[in-house]
Protein backbone atom coordinates (compact mmCIF):
# COMPACT_ATOMS: atom_id res chain seq x y z
CA UNK A 1 0.00 0.00 0.00
CA UNK A 2 1.24 3.51 -0.53
CA UNK A 3 1.09 6.00 1.88
CA UNK A 4 -0.22 9.32 0.87
CA UNK A 5 2.97 11.39 1.01
CA UNK A 6 4.86 8.48 -1.24
CA UNK A 7 1.78 9.15 -3.75
CA UNK A 8 1.93 12.72 -3.67
CA UNK A 9 5.70 12.84 -4.12
CA UNK A 10 5.32 10.39 -7.17
CA UNK A 11 2.51 12.13 -9.09
CA UNK A 12 4.09 15.76 -8.33
CA UNK A 13 7.42 14.00 -9.65
CA UNK A 14 5.51 12.42 -12.39
CA UNK A 15 4.14 15.76 -13.47
CA UNK A 16 7.19 18.42 -12.51
CA UNK A 17 10.31 15.95 -13.59
CA UNK A 18 12.01 18.09 -11.14
CA UNK A 19 13.42 17.05 -7.54
CA UNK A 20 13.52 20.73 -6.48
CA UNK A 21 10.20 21.97 -7.80
CA UNK A 22 8.78 19.09 -6.19
CA UNK A 23 10.30 19.27 -3.23
CA UNK A 24 8.55 23.44 -3.30
CA UNK A 25 5.82 22.37 -4.11
CA UNK A 26 4.82 19.82 -1.72
CA UNK A 27 6.88 22.24 0.95
CA UNK A 28 9.69 19.32 1.38
CA UNK A 29 13.43 18.92 0.97
CA UNK A 30 14.68 17.67 -2.01
CA UNK A 31 16.53 15.05 0.19
CA UNK A 32 13.48 14.14 1.48
CA UNK A 33 11.99 13.54 -2.38
CA UNK A 34 14.69 11.58 -3.33
CA UNK A 35 14.66 9.12 0.01
CA UNK A 36 10.77 8.59 -0.55
CA UNK A 37 11.34 8.08 -4.41
CA UNK A 38 14.09 5.35 -3.26
CA UNK A 39 12.01 3.83 -0.65
CA UNK A 40 9.31 3.52 -3.47
CA UNK A 41 11.17 1.64 -6.23
CA UNK A 42 13.08 -0.94 -3.34
CA UNK A 43 9.57 -1.62 -2.58
CA UNK A 44 8.22 -1.64 -6.45
CA UNK A 45 11.52 -3.68 -7.45
CA UNK A 46 12.20 -1.35 -10.39
CA UNK A 47 13.16 1.94 -10.90
CA UNK A 48 9.90 4.47 -11.67
CA UNK A 49 12.22 7.18 -13.06
CA UNK A 50 15.50 7.72 -14.50
CA UNK A 51 17.73 10.56 -13.75
CA UNK A 52 20.68 11.96 -14.84
CA UNK A 53 22.77 15.75 -13.43
CA UNK A 54 20.16 17.60 -16.53
CA UNK A 55 17.50 15.72 -16.46
CA UNK A 56 14.77 13.70 -14.76
CA UNK A 57 12.06 11.34 -16.78
CA UNK A 58 9.76 8.22 -16.00
CA UNK A 59 10.90 4.97 -16.95
CA UNK A 60 7.56 2.64 -18.26
CA UNK A 61 6.85 0.68 -14.98
CA UNK A 62 6.93 4.52 -13.50
CA UNK A 63 4.46 5.80 -16.09
CA UNK A 64 2.15 2.82 -16.11
CA UNK A 65 1.78 3.24 -12.02
CA UNK A 66 1.03 7.06 -12.20
CA UNK A 67 -1.69 6.65 -15.12
CA UNK A 68 -3.43 3.99 -12.90
CA UNK A 69 -2.63 5.91 -9.93
CA UNK A 70 -3.81 9.05 -10.76
CA UNK A 71 -7.81 8.44 -10.99
CA UNK A 72 -7.83 6.78 -7.99
CA UNK A 73 -5.61 9.50 -5.59
CA UNK A 74 -8.35 11.92 -7.50
CA UNK A 75 -11.32 9.59 -6.04
CA UNK A 76 -9.99 9.91 -2.80
CA UNK A 77 -9.62 13.77 -2.98
CA UNK A 78 -13.39 14.34 -3.85
CA UNK A 79 -14.68 11.76 -1.75
CA UNK A 80 -12.31 13.71 1.39
CA UNK A 81 -13.70 16.76 0.01
CA UNK A 82 -17.40 15.66 0.15
CA UNK A 83 -16.93 14.52 3.81
CA UNK A 84 -15.45 17.63 4.63
CA UNK A 85 -18.45 19.63 2.98
CA UNK A 86 -20.92 17.25 4.76
CA UNK A 87 -19.09 18.42 8.19
CA UNK A 88 -18.65 22.39 8.20
CA UNK A 89 -21.75 22.75 5.79
CA UNK A 90 -22.63 24.27 2.90
CA UNK A 91 -19.43 26.84 1.57
CA UNK A 92 -17.01 27.75 -0.64
CA UNK A 93 -17.06 28.26 -4.60
CA UNK A 94 -19.17 27.03 -6.91
CA UNK A 95 -18.53 27.98 -10.66
CA UNK A 96 -21.76 27.55 -12.80
CA UNK A 97 -22.39 28.17 -16.47
CA UNK A 98 -24.88 28.49 -19.22
CA UNK A 99 -25.45 27.85 -22.51
CA UNK A 100 -27.83 30.39 -24.53
CA UNK A 101 -29.88 33.41 -23.26
CA UNK A 102 -32.67 31.73 -22.27
CA UNK A 103 -30.96 29.22 -20.26
CA UNK A 104 -28.85 32.35 -18.98
CA UNK A 105 -31.75 34.15 -16.91
CA UNK A 106 -32.90 30.79 -15.57
CA UNK A 107 -29.28 30.70 -14.06
CA UNK A 108 -29.09 33.87 -12.52
CA UNK A 109 -32.78 33.66 -10.92
CA UNK A 110 -31.37 30.23 -9.40
CA UNK A 111 -27.99 32.07 -8.50
CA UNK A 112 -30.21 34.53 -6.57
CA UNK A 113 -32.25 32.50 -4.97
CA UNK A 114 -28.92 29.89 -3.99
CA UNK A 115 -27.32 33.02 -2.44
CA UNK A 116 -29.89 33.61 -0.16
CA UNK A 117 -29.76 29.79 0.33
CA UNK A 118 -25.91 29.27 0.84
CA UNK A 119 -24.61 32.76 1.84
CA UNK A 120 -21.09 31.42 2.46
CA UNK A 121 -20.50 29.99 -0.85
CA UNK A 122 -19.39 32.30 -4.00
CA UNK A 123 -20.46 31.57 -7.32
CA UNK A 124 -18.76 32.42 -10.32
CA UNK A 125 -21.06 32.57 -13.28
CA UNK A 126 -19.62 31.09 -17.20
CA UNK A 127 -21.63 32.08 -20.37
CA UNK A 128 -20.34 29.06 -22.63
CA UNK A 129 -20.29 28.96 -26.08
CA UNK A 130 -21.37 26.36 -28.28
CA UNK A 131 -18.03 24.99 -29.31
CA UNK A 132 -16.65 24.62 -25.42
CA UNK A 133 -19.51 24.19 -23.54
CA UNK A 134 -19.67 20.40 -22.25
CA UNK A 135 -15.46 20.45 -22.46
CA UNK A 136 -16.16 22.72 -19.72
CA UNK A 137 -18.02 20.38 -18.13
CA UNK A 138 -15.80 17.50 -19.10
CA UNK A 139 -12.84 19.42 -18.08
CA UNK A 140 -13.83 20.90 -14.52
CA UNK A 141 -13.88 24.56 -15.75
CA UNK A 142 -17.34 25.03 -14.44
CA UNK A 143 -18.90 22.53 -11.56
CA UNK A 144 -22.52 22.51 -13.46
CA UNK A 145 -24.26 23.90 -16.73
CA UNK A 146 -27.20 24.57 -17.69
CA UNK A 147 -27.37 23.06 -21.53
CA UNK A 148 -29.31 21.47 -23.62
CA UNK A 149 -30.02 17.52 -24.03
CA UNK A 150 -29.02 14.61 -24.81
CA UNK A 151 -25.80 15.01 -23.69
CA UNK A 152 -23.76 11.50 -22.27
CA UNK A 153 -20.75 10.84 -20.06
CA UNK A 154 -22.18 13.08 -17.15
CA UNK A 155 -25.02 13.33 -14.74
CA UNK A 156 -27.96 14.77 -15.93
CA UNK A 157 -30.10 16.95 -13.40
CA UNK A 158 -34.14 17.49 -13.84
CA UNK A 159 -35.47 19.03 -17.03
CA UNK A 160 -36.10 23.00 -15.95
CA UNK A 161 -36.83 23.70 -19.72
CA UNK A 162 -38.69 22.74 -22.62
CA UNK A 163 -39.29 25.22 -25.70
CA UNK A 164 -41.02 24.58 -29.40
CA UNK A 165 -38.53 25.01 -31.93
CA UNK A 166 -38.40 27.70 -34.35
CA UNK A 167 -36.90 27.67 -38.24
CA UNK A 168 -34.45 30.77 -38.42
CA UNK A 169 -34.52 31.81 -42.16
CA UNK A 170 -33.25 35.06 -43.85
CA UNK A 171 -36.11 37.31 -44.52
CA UNK A 172 -36.02 37.30 -47.61
CA UNK A 173 -35.92 33.42 -48.33
CA UNK A 174 -38.96 31.59 -50.11
CA UNK A 175 -39.95 29.73 -46.92
CA UNK A 176 -40.38 33.41 -44.59
CA UNK A 177 -43.41 34.02 -45.89
CA UNK A 178 -44.82 30.90 -44.62
CA UNK A 179 -46.72 30.75 -41.06
CA UNK A 180 -45.12 27.34 -40.05
CA UNK A 181 -42.79 24.64 -41.65
CA UNK A 182 -42.07 21.13 -41.78
CA UNK A 183 -38.62 19.13 -40.84
CA UNK A 184 -39.01 18.13 -44.35
CA UNK A 185 -37.74 21.70 -45.49
CA UNK A 186 -34.34 20.69 -43.56
CA UNK A 187 -33.91 18.33 -47.05
CA UNK A 188 -34.46 21.05 -49.33
CA UNK A 189 -32.39 23.68 -47.85
CA UNK A 190 -28.65 23.90 -46.49
CA UNK A 191 -28.86 23.69 -42.33
CA UNK A 192 -25.68 25.52 -40.51
CA UNK A 193 -24.26 22.54 -38.65
CA UNK A 194 -23.16 22.96 -34.85
CA UNK A 195 -19.11 21.99 -34.44
CA UNK A 196 -17.66 18.47 -33.62
CA UNK A 197 -16.79 19.74 -30.66
CA UNK A 198 -20.60 19.41 -29.35
CA UNK A 199 -21.44 16.02 -28.49
CA UNK A 200 -22.60 13.37 -31.32
CA UNK A 201 -26.00 13.29 -30.00
CA UNK A 202 -26.70 16.54 -28.87
CA UNK A 203 -26.00 17.70 -32.39
CA UNK A 204 -28.07 14.84 -33.91
CA UNK A 205 -31.08 16.09 -31.83
CA UNK A 206 -31.00 19.24 -32.78
CA UNK A 207 -29.86 18.37 -36.61
CA UNK A 208 -31.00 14.93 -37.69
CA UNK A 209 -29.19 13.34 -40.08
CA UNK A 210 -32.59 12.63 -42.07
CA UNK A 211 -36.08 14.67 -42.18
CA UNK A 212 -38.99 11.98 -40.48
CA UNK A 213 -39.74 10.58 -44.04
CA UNK A 214 -36.50 9.41 -44.63
CA UNK A 215 -34.69 12.17 -46.57
CA UNK A 216 -31.16 13.31 -46.04
CA UNK A 217 -30.48 16.41 -44.40
CA UNK A 218 -28.70 18.95 -46.54
CA UNK A 219 -25.71 20.14 -44.68
CA UNK A 220 -24.69 23.93 -44.55
CA UNK A 221 -21.30 25.29 -43.26
CA UNK A 222 -20.30 25.01 -39.56
CA UNK A 223 -20.49 27.99 -36.83
CA UNK A 224 -19.17 27.84 -33.50
CA UNK A 225 -21.26 29.90 -31.33
CA UNK A 226 -24.92 31.72 -31.96
CA UNK A 227 -23.89 34.55 -33.06
CA UNK A 228 -22.00 32.82 -36.36
CA UNK A 229 -25.09 30.68 -36.42
CA UNK A 230 -27.96 33.66 -36.85
CA UNK A 231 -24.98 35.44 -39.08
CA UNK A 232 -24.63 32.39 -41.83
CA UNK A 233 -28.42 32.16 -41.90
CA UNK A 234 -28.62 36.03 -42.35
CA UNK A 235 -26.32 35.95 -44.96
CA UNK A 236 -28.18 33.12 -46.38
CA UNK A 237 -25.38 30.88 -45.88
CA UNK A 238 -28.37 28.20 -44.41
CA UNK A 239 -31.29 27.67 -42.05
CA UNK A 240 -31.18 26.52 -38.36
CA UNK A 241 -33.59 25.16 -36.12
CA UNK A 242 -33.50 27.36 -32.67
CA UNK A 243 -35.39 27.07 -29.62
CA UNK A 244 -38.52 29.48 -29.48
CA UNK A 245 -36.72 31.80 -26.64
CA UNK A 246 -34.78 32.58 -29.74
CA UNK A 247 -37.31 34.65 -30.93
CA UNK A 248 -37.30 36.93 -28.13
CA UNK A 249 -33.31 37.14 -27.27
CA UNK A 250 -32.44 37.41 -30.31
CA UNK A 251 -34.89 39.23 -32.91
CA UNK A 252 -33.40 40.41 -35.94
CA UNK A 253 -34.30 42.61 -38.72
CA UNK A 254 -32.55 40.13 -41.32
CA UNK A 255 -33.81 36.70 -39.66
CA UNK A 256 -37.29 35.14 -39.03
CA UNK A 257 -38.47 32.52 -36.91
CA UNK A 258 -40.88 30.08 -38.30
CA UNK A 259 -42.58 27.21 -35.93
CA UNK A 260 -41.81 23.74 -36.82
CA UNK A 261 -44.89 22.02 -34.85
CA UNK A 262 -43.30 18.18 -36.06
CA UNK A 263 -39.90 18.74 -34.10
CA UNK A 264 -39.33 17.72 -30.95
CA UNK A 265 -39.11 19.96 -28.26
CA UNK A 266 -36.01 21.45 -26.95
CA UNK A 267 -35.08 20.12 -23.54
CA UNK A 268 -32.71 21.96 -20.95
CA UNK A 269 -31.43 20.44 -17.76
CA UNK A 270 -28.42 20.92 -15.18
CA UNK A 271 -25.51 18.46 -15.91
CA UNK A 272 -22.34 17.89 -13.89
CA UNK A 273 -19.28 15.47 -13.80
CA UNK A 274 -20.69 12.63 -11.47
CA UNK A 275 -17.29 12.37 -10.05
CA UNK A 276 -16.97 16.07 -8.88
CA UNK A 277 -20.68 15.71 -7.16
CA UNK A 278 -20.87 17.73 -4.05
CA UNK A 279 -23.12 19.37 -1.79
CA UNK A 280 -23.11 22.63 -2.92
CA UNK A 281 -23.87 21.55 -6.62
CA UNK A 282 -26.75 19.60 -5.28
CA UNK A 283 -27.73 22.00 -3.38
CA UNK A 284 -27.97 24.17 -6.91
CA UNK A 285 -29.77 22.13 -8.52
CA UNK A 286 -32.37 22.56 -6.29
CA UNK A 287 -32.05 26.23 -6.62
CA UNK A 288 -32.87 25.71 -10.72
CA UNK A 289 -35.44 23.43 -10.13
CA UNK A 290 -36.62 26.17 -7.31
CA UNK A 291 -36.32 28.81 -10.11
CA UNK A 292 -38.12 26.67 -13.04
CA UNK A 293 -40.97 26.54 -11.18
CA UNK A 294 -41.77 30.06 -10.68
CA UNK A 295 -40.79 30.92 -13.97
CA UNK A 296 -42.44 28.80 -16.52
CA UNK A 297 -41.49 25.85 -19.11
CA UNK A 298 -41.09 27.84 -22.22
CA UNK A 299 -38.17 29.94 -22.34
CA UNK A 300 -34.91 27.59 -22.76
CA UNK A 301 -31.94 28.69 -24.13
Amino acid sequence: MLERTEAEVLLTLAQELHFGRTAEQLRMTTGQVSRIVKRLERRIGADLFVRTSRSVALTTIGACLVEELTPHLAGIDSAVRRAVEAGRGISGTLRVGFLGAGAGQLLLKAVALFGVRQPDCAVHINEAQVHDAYERVFSGAVDVLITVLPVRGVRVGPQLLSEQQLLAVPVGHPLAGRGEVSMEVLADHPVVQLPDTMPEETRLARIPAATPSGRRVLLGPKADTFPEILALVATGKGVFPVGEHAARFYPRPDIAYLPMPDAPPVRWAPVWLAANETSLIRSFVDCAVAAASTGGTNSGG
